[in-house]
């Protein structure tokens, strides 16, 4: 999968258990899906998985991921791969937006990716067909990209990973589930936990002033396949400046959650969130006890990339300290009315833990 801030690949275990110790589930909700990992390991756990993200590329890779199931898509979409990826380079939009404007890019690769989207656009295919062909494209440019994980700026110096031929290959895809086959909604998140119901929802709301579509701006324009204008030296889609979520605002932020819980549709919530977010985690443990008994599953893992890093000026001199390099992640179960009984939920022992004065469950009545 692509390189994505605020992945929960560690997380997966411990959502993974929360969710299979709800008995008889069989259906998920996953309101805010990303990149669509949680929903991909759930639905080759077997539940019926509901993804749902307003950014395009977002939705595309859930249309991939959770929606497409590999025994209808593995022959169509092997065969395709192998044609587009056979095909030669050719300059366009992409190439000279992303490689010569910018350099996320070396331009033999942009023009492979200009001709393969035009020739993804031309043959005009189902929904979930193409859904996993762009996401293969996606990730092979990914691949050879030339930034720290983010598309809010580009590496001074190429990376080593961006001379490498840009390659195609037949995304990760699962069988339908046991429990159904799943979905893929791009819906505002307040709308989707109004239409969408179903036994356990998984809400990982951003948390901070960073929107993933600016983040991910250059994924949004390559699905989308619509030359937007774009401006700044990363050449961010002018739609990057109006098209704003509550979710980024610390002002809005609170409200918005507050109503977004309060609409969900489903037995037990699961809420992912960390301790640099927007709310303290006493106001969240709050908010939520107004569904039902709130326990508290707690993860220590490594900060973000350029944290790692550290901080430069322009020049490339470091300039500051970063104040920490690890954070912690807090995943609220939820068990509301509805539950029929209560959970047995146990906390995974994390050997990386740096928190060890904080118990890792914790009940929040």
């Amino acid at each position: 999968m692509i390189k994505y801030i605020g992945s929960k690949r560690t997380l997966l275990p411990v959502v993974l258990d929360a969710v299979a110790a709800v008995p008889g589930a069989a259906s998920i909700i996953d309101l805010f899906s990303g990149t669509s990992r949680v929903g991909h390991a759930l639905k080759r756990a077997g539940y019926r998985v509901l993804s749902n993200d307003h950014n395009t590329y977002a939705a595309t890779l859930a249309r991939c991921y959770v929606a497409a199931d590999l025994e209808q898509m593995q022959r169509d979409a092997t065969r395709l791969l192998a044609e587009l990826d056979a095909l030669p380079g050719e300059p366009g939009w992409f190439t000279h937006t992303f490689c010569e404007r910018s350099r996320f890019f070396q331009p033999k690769n942009g023009a492979r990716v200009d001709a393969i989207r035009d020739a993804i656009a031309a043959k005009q295919l189902e929904p979930e067909l193409e859904a996993v062909l762009l996401v293969s494209l996606m990730e092979a440019a990914d691949r050879v990209d030339s930034t720290c994980g983010l598309q809010m700026a580009y590496l001074k110096q190429w990376a080593a990973r961006s001379h490498n031929d840009l390659s195609l290959r037949l995304p990760d895809l699962v069988p339908r589930a046991p429990a159904g086959k799943s979905e893929a909604h791009q819906l505002d998140a307040l709308a989707a936990a109004h239409e969408l119901t179903a036994d356990v929802a998984y809400l990982d709301p951003p948390y901070n002033q960073h929107s993933y579509l600016s983040n991910y701006h250059v994924w949004e324009s390559l699905v989308l396949w619509d030359q937007p204008e774009v401006y700044g030296i990363a050449c961010k889609r002018v739609d990057c400046r109006t098209r704003k979520s509550p979710y980024n605002s610390k002002r809005k932020f609170h409200a918005a959650l507050a109503e977004l819980i309060a609409a969900v549709q489903a037995k037990v919530l699961l809420v992912s969130f960390n301790n640099e977010g927007y709310i303290e985690r006493e106001q969240m443990e709050a908010m939520l006890s107004t569904r039902g008994r709130v326990t508290v599953l707690t993860h220590d893992y490594k900060r973000y990339v350029g944290a790692q890093i550290g901080i430069y000026n322009p020049s490339g001199e470091k300039v500051g300290a970063v104040s920490h390099l690890r954070n912690l992640e807090y995943l609220y179960v939820v068990e509301t009315d509805a539950l029929e009984q209560p959970l047995q939920l146990t906390a995974p022992i994390d050997p990386s833990a740096e928190a060890a004065d904080e118990p890792q469950t914790e009940l929040f009545e």
